[in-house]
């Protein structure tokens, strides 16, 4: 084993404890990293490696980054999936005996962050920790910058990779034992960084915050997690809020795969938040209001008391139009109080954030007045709630200057007249310089030389300054030479060095004495983070439901009425594609279904807007489910529990699984869990297999769906052949997107009515997307021949196939090719035992099965059970000897 020096075995001692994290030694003015650390480092964050000399046989591979720059570095480690571990002196090297004291002070993690540009100001940056009992899974999670925390129970890992994802976990804590299995299910789907934490003894601060809970299984889950940020973190936990305890059925559930297909914060291709419905809806004016509303997003209500208080708001904030834009107004000057509470219970926040704090409280009195003065309940009980803070808002406008430096250790943060010593330094420092520059003005007329300056630099303190070309006019003896230049001399005076003395003393304390008083101002702050967050959740619900009013007003959204079981939506738009449209005219469509037409099926042609009917019924009812208004003339809506999608083929390569794989994957999931209230929407069932495959798939779907569930359900399809089920099921009803074709192209016109499609125009749509001339034609010629049904694409091959083999086979004798032909043509294998022609006799197996087709009541079977009977028959007759 190698011998290193004393430095590197600390390093290694300290590594020892962080093997899955970067550790950034302190060395200096830098930091270090060593051995693979180094050599990784070097690569991800492109700068130069070197090596050093550690003691051993080989030298050792080095890299760093200086000190006051490390934040961007740690950025792009973080951005990248990695942790880091902040490694200080912990002591004076002035008076280390030996190598100096160091010692891991935080741990920075993607679920740790707590400033930078990794930090989206309007979105959470949530860690999450999983413990899996016996008959469910606990999830807990917890933002740190705003002190957020929340815990569930959960039945199984797809509704913990949905709750993830939704909340966009960056980092996951589970226990060494974690199912590798889950793991993999979170990975395929989450971008995420794993995490263990074994050392999960309470920790007495954290009782206040879960006492609340009943469940030891939510407790659990949620110990861990605050053991893991404790650990990591190394300081009192003081702004994490009271943890919320939440379940999924309270609320409108959305698996991952129907959030995805519906867009509802990010959409399908860029993965970015334009062309969302978040996007749509975001005219929020605080950080903390953006947060919000992608909640409600996320988790729709159920409870319609809720969401009507809701909608009553949105309608209020519209009816006192004023009032809303004086509010939008003063919104835009509130600050991002949670995570500027955050930033102040880590001790990170500097005399700029607080000026920020004392700025956003000053707008709440305002507040207050205008949504006090609505008539409306909930308004008003919102103003009784809000805390304006007065003692703290009056604290940090006597204590603080307007415009304070970036820093908290260089002066000029606390106003004159707030601390009487702080005064008295400043006094001295003031009169000190003002001596000076009277010092200047008087050497300059005793000794007429113009150009002589008092100047100051840190190494030599305060100075004389005289040019080597007035030198001659110096009386002899006047000064004490201090430092010879090129083209001058400095001087120094006994009265100059003591009254330098009196001013760096005064500048020096006085800084220190700054600081002292803004920790201790801060340290005050803390006892108010806590209404600072309650303030923070009011500020924020007002930003969403104004932002509701601004949405529904500015495009023409109508108020929805909630019904047990009918949906009737007049003059429906879908809401992203119309905004996105904008100049052009978006086509309006109606949907009607109660429970004895709960069943549409829709049909006609391709780039018709079949799929932008069902995304637009969709969104509508997740709107209406915020509590905002939704795109219609008139909506009357029931509250779904459920809302399932199969929209848009696409493979899941991480997984594995094929277009037609996921198709039926996020088919079973909704047929598997889908109630009576859900919504279901599947577009184009079965197009990932073989036509009678795909069409057997869909239509034992509807039946399912229609005779087991009773969902709203919107289902289209290009098999035409499923449009007689309206005769068979009384709750379907067709409906069709209309085309027209005019000079041989096809029109969309993008309306939906009642009945089914004529015909599928899908050569024309091949057509626009300038498929060759000549593929165009002989499509066009193949599908007369299959509509006149004197052509078959299979028999076609089949006269092909048999041409080439005569050709190849000419002299082969005429009753072997007879003999071939007739094997190629035949749809059963002829039993070898019977004999052929007239006289032929049936064989056993032949008149059963004969006895068995005349027992099939065709007429009470659906496609799917007669090709089952069909395969059970020819696999009888196969076995004929």
């Amino acid at each position: 084993m190698a011998t290193y020096t004393p430095m590197i075995q600390q390093y290694l001692n300290i590594k020892a404890d962080y093997q899955d994290a970067f550790l950034f030694f302190r060395l200096g003015d830098f930091y270090e990293m060593f051995f693979d650390d180094a050599l990784k480092a070097s690569q991800e964050l492109e700068i130069t490696l070197t090596s050093r000399d550690g003691g051993g046989k080989e030298r050792i591979p080095m890299c760093g980054v200086p000190y006051h720059s490390a934040a961007s570095y740690i950025e792009q480690l973080i951005e990248k999936g990695y942790k880091v571990a902040i490694c200080e002196q912990t002591e004076d090297p002035k008076q280390a005996k030996g190598v100096v004291k160091r010692e891991v002070v935080r741990l920075i993690t993607p679920g740790t962050v707590m400033n930078g540009k990794g930090i989206d100001e309007k979105e959470n940056n949530f860690i999450a920790a999983i413990e899996v009992f016996e008959a469910a899974i606990g999830l807990a999670f917890t933002d740190l910058t705003t002190g957020e925390s929340k815990v569930t129970l959960l039945r199984n890992i797809e509704e913990v990779v949905t709750e993830l994802y939704s909340h966009q976990v960056r980092e996951v804590v589970v226990n060494n034992d974690f199912p590798e299995s889950f793991k993999k299910k979170i990975v395929e789907r989450c971008l995420v960084t794993f995490s263990t934490e074994t050392n999960q003894e309470k920790i007495k601060p954290f009782n206040q915050l879960i006492s609340h809970l009943h469940d030891e299984r939510l407790k659990e889950a949620f110990v861990k997690l605050y053991a893991y940020l404790h650990r990591t973190q190394k300081q009192r936990l003081d702004h994490l809020q009271k943890v919320e305890y939440y379940q999924l059925h309270n609320f409108l559930k959305m698996d991952l795969y129907s959030k995805r297909n519906l867009e509802i914060t990010e959409t399908i291709r860029t993965k970015g938040k334009k062309g969302s419905l978040l996007w749509l809806l975001d005219e929020t004016k605080t950080a903390m209001g953006g947060r919000l509303l992608k909640k409600w997003i996320d988790h729709p209500l159920l409870d319609k008391d809720e969401i009507e208080r809701r909608q009553q708001m949105v309608e209020t904030f519209i009816t006192y139009y004023f009032e809303r834009e004086e509010l939008r107004e003063l919104l835009k000057e509130v600050y991002d109080l949670e995570r500027l509470a955050g930033r102040v219970a880590f001790g990170s926040a500097n005399a700029r954030d607080l000026i920020q704090l004392k700025k956003s409280l000053q707008k709440v009195p305002e507040m207050i007045r205008i949504i006090s003065s609505f008539d409306n309940d909930y308004s008003k009980q919102i103003g009784e709630e809000m805390d304006t803070c007065a003692d703290l808002s009056n604290l940090l406008e006597e204590a603080l200057l307007e415009h304070p430096p970036l820093s908290v250790k260089e002066g000029n943060i606390i106003r004159d007249g707030y601390n009487e010593k702080l005064d008295q330094y400043r006094d001295a420092s003031q009169n000190g310089k003002r001596w000076i520059a009277e010092l200047e003005q008087q050497e300059r007329l005793e000794t007429g030389i113009k150009s002589l300056k008092v100047g100051f630099n840190k190494v030599f303190g305060y100075y004389i300054e005289v040019t080597k070309a007035n030198l001659h006019l110096l009386p002899e003896g006047r000064y004490e030479r201090k430092q010879t230049l090129a083209n001058a001399e400095r001087y120094v005076t006994p009265e100059l060095k003591e009254k330098e003395a009196l001013i760096l003393e005064a500048e020096e304390k006085s800084v220190e004495l700054e600081y002292e008083l803004f920790v201790q101002i801060r340290e005050q702050v803390k006892h108010y983070i806590q209404s600072l967050q309650l303030l923070a959740k009011k500020i924020s619900e007002l930003d969403v439901l104004q932002c509701f009013a601004v949405i529904s007003e500015e495009r023409h959204y109508t108020k929805p009425i909630f019904s047990e079981n009918e949906l009737f939506i007049q003059d429906g738009r879908h809401p992203v594609v119309e905004k996105v449209m904008e100049s052009q005219e978006y086509v309006p469509n109606d949907c009607y279904m109660k429970e004895e037409r709960n069943l549409l099926l829709i049909t006609g042609p391709n780039m018709s807007g079949k799929s932008t009917y069902m995304r637009q019924i969709a969104l509508t009812a997740i709107l209406a489910q915020i509590g905002c208004f939704v795109p219609a003339k008139e909506a009357v809506l029931p509250i779904f529990d459920q809302i399932f999608t199969r929209i848009g083929a696409a493979d899941d390569l991480v997984s594995g699984q094929s277009t037609f794989m996921v198709e039926m994957l996020e088919a079973k999931n909704a047929i598997d869990n889908a109630t009576s209230k859900s919504l279901i929407l599947f577009d184009e069932i079965g197009r990932g297999t073989s036509t009678y495959d795909g069409m057997a798939l869909a239509q034992a779907m509807i039946e399912y769906i229609h005779d087991y569930i009773g969902a709203k359900t919107l289902f289209s399809t290009h098999y035409h052949e499923l449009t007689i089920l309206e005769k068979e099921l009384r709750h379907l009803q067709n409906v069709h997107v209309s085309a027209v074709e005019e000079n041989g192209k096809v029109v969309f016109l993008h309306k939906v009515k009642e009945g089914a499609a004529d015909k599928s125009y899908g050569i024309h749509v091949a057509q626009l997307a300038q498929l060759p001339h000549k593929v165009i034609e002989r499509a066009k010629h193949l599908l007369q021949q299959f509509e006149e049904g004197s052509h078959s694409l299979v028999k076609e091959q089949h006269e092909k196939e048999k041409q080439t083999f005569l050709i190849k086979e000419e002299q082969t004798a005429n009753d072997q090719v007879k003999i071939e032909k007739e094997a190629q043509l035949s749809f059963f294998e002829e039993p070898k035992t019977v004999k052929k022609g007239k006289d032929r006799m049936l064989g056993t197996r032949e008149k059963e099965v004969i006895e068995q087709i005349g027992k099939l009541d065709l007429l009470d079977m659906t496609p799917l059970d007669a090709m089952n009977e069909l395969y059970k028959i020819q696999k009888k007759l196969k076995k004929e000897v």
